[in-house]
């Protein structure tokens, strides 16, 4: 796929939590951190997400989250079963902002919804500052999906259970996010 976000390997994802750990804000650092990597979002969803798509009815994190068509890349709703590390995340979240039932979840520092566009802006600075080349706001997104690929197998699912966690109408969009492993590729073909 010319032109795509580079995918990030989970030792580089924690050096990027590290290095949020320190920062003015390090709690809504991670967390952005974390709804890109370990659910996949894009910055819109990220910055339009709210408490009701990820909370229980009668409070507390719900097992999964909505993200609701109004967020979504054309308009397509999608749930998206919640990491145990994002999980812990929103939860410790939701109890500083004092178990809010709606209101966004990454807050500006104007106090609303961060917009898409400094939601890329924040990746684009934080990529910088590690001196990550060939990163964007979508390489959570594309590392998501491909770990997500290579790993359905291991739980029963296949490539269409990728295709709806990431919310693409298509299945061959779904693919052009996928990066290869060489090193997998070998002990296949040697498996033969």
């Amino acid at each position: 796929m010319r032109g795509s976000a580079k995918v990030v390997t989970a030792k580089c994802l924690q050096h990027l939590l590290s290095h949020v750990s320190v920062r003015r804000q390090p709690d809504r650092d991670a967390l952005i951190l974390l709804l890109s990597f370990k659910a996949g979002l894009r910055a819109c969803e990220i910055a339009g997400l709210s408490w009701p798509m990820v909370t229980k009815p009668l409070g507390g994190i719900a097992g999964a989250m909505a993200v609701s068509g109004d967020i979504a890349k054309n308009g397509r709703p999608r749930q998206i079963p919640i990491h145990a590390d994002l999980r812990a995340a929103l939860l410790a979240q939701w109890r500083r902002d004092g178990r809010p039932q709606a209101g966004p979840i990454v807050v500006s520092q104007k106090g609303g919804h961060m917009t898409a566009g400094s939601v890329v802006n924040w990746f684009t600075k934080l990529y910088a500052e590690v001196g990550l080349d060939g990163c964007s706001s979508h390489s959570g997104r594309r590392t998501f999906i491909t770990n997500s690929a290579r790993l359905v197998a291991k739980v029963g699912g296949c490539l269409r259970d990728v295709q709806e966690l990431a919310g693409h109408s298509a299945l061959t969009t779904t693919e052009r996010y996928i990066e290869g492993d060489r090193e997998a590729q070998r002990k296949l073909v040697a498996l033969l």
